[in-house]
């Protein structure tokens, strides 16, 4: 490919900005964060955007707003509260990095989105795209927002064969974005390029027929737009075998652990379980409650078994039924991240979606 510049001389960038904004106007769906410019609630939506789809995030920010409807209710909330309006979305560093960037924001900016792309960068968890979204989408000004959908829209329009897994490649679509990017109505262009590459230019089978750009696009023109964007196959996910316990004491709670602070599912909370090693006879999860001052019995068959997907992460976790046969060290169990909650308390904590499931099947029966 030619270089940005030489390759826009021979591109029709006013006549395609005119074309795909007609589109959008004209059929852009009707989405809850679209009804208003405040960058707060853009800022959350694009936030929960990130590799989850459109149809799973509406209940999700609907509900959201309705919890911390402003910037400074979100700074004021305590992170259990956040994670648990979080529940089911996964990739929960999302949420724990946005509220971090709320409580900056308060702090700095008198509960402001700031409008520079310095002091947009600066937050916690923003990087180039969610900088380019508030900024364009909340402010009408004219900075990209290059995410995988708009990649692989700009891979197509420009026949472009770089992988865009690289960094360099991104590099690239960002300055070609920063220069067909409509300078009178950023805001809506930014958004129709990503609707174009939500409903138009699919990964798969895109609609070239009903394409508004279609006359634009190098790639169809080549009979190749399938073929792009290129992108590198991923290392398939690693499997791990665990053992989880539901674990009741005499009155009936449920033993419940906090997750680490750092790491998968930060902060969030858990059954207690352990991974399996090969070959061992050792109930790991009974071992480490041991050594936090609990002895527990374990049933030996498990009572079902849980599998959950990561990107990079198969689980793959047995349930097993125990009870606490008492303390051997209470003072380390009150130190440690456990504790033991009733059963009508447990789904106020925020568990992840593998845990969530084991809930479902330890409180079965219970009404």
């Amino acid at each position: 490919m030619k270089t940005e510049t030489e390759e826009l001389k021979d591109w029709d960038v006013s006549g395609f900005g005119n074309d795909l904004l007609q589109w959008y106007q004209e059929n852009k769906r009707d989405l809850p964060w679209r009804r208003e410019r405040d960058p707060y609630r853009i800022w959350v939506s694009e936030i929960m955007l990130q590799q989850t789809k459109v149809d799973t995030v509406i209940p999700y920010y609907e509900k959201f707003m309705a919890l911390f409807p402003t910037a400074e209710a979100l700074a004021e909330a305590e992170e259990e509260t956040v994670l648990k309006a979080w529940e089911g979305l996964g990739y929960y560093s999302r949420a724990r990095n946005l509220h971090q960037a709320i409580k900056e924001v308060k702090e700095q900016y008198g509960g402001k989105v700031p409008d520079t792309k310095e002091e947009v960068h600066k937050l916690r968890g923003v990087g180039p795209y969610t900088a380019g979204a508030i900024l364009s989408i909340a402010y009408n000004k004219p900075e990209p927002a290059v995410d995988g959908n708009v990649m692989r829209v700009l891979s197509r329009l420009f026949l472009i064969g770089d992988d865009i897994t690289k960094s360099s490649a991104r590099k690239k679509f960002e300055a070609i974005a920063a220069a067909v990017i409509s300078k009178d109505n950023p805001s809506d262009f930014n958004q129709a390029l990503m609707e174009l590459g939500a409903m138009i230019c699919t990964p798969r089978s895109p609609a070239c027929l009903l394409c508004p750009v279609q006359q634009h696009c190098l790639a169809r023109e080549e009979g190749v737009q399938e073929q792009l964007p290129v992108k590198a196959k991923k290392l398939p996910p690693k499997m791990k075998k665990m053992k989880a316990a539901i674990i009741e004491d005499e009155e009936g709670r449920l033993l419940i652990e906090k997750r680490p602070e750092k790491g998968l599912l930060a902060n969030l909370w858990q059954f207690p379980n352990m991974e399996l090693e090969e070959g061992s006879s050792e109930d790991p999860v009974a071992e480490s409650l041991k050594k936090a001052g609990l002895r527990t019995e374990t049933e030996q068959a498990s009572c079902f078994e849980v599998r959950h997907v990561f990107s990079h992460l198969i689980w793959e976790i047995d349930v097993h039924f125990g009870k606490s046969m008492g303390f051997t060290n209470e003072q380390k169990f009150n130190e440690s991240r456990l504790k033991f909650v009733t059963k009508e308390e447990i789904r106020k904590y925020p568990f992840p979606v593998s845990h969530q499931k084991i809930i479902d099947y330890a409180l079965k029966g219970e009404g």
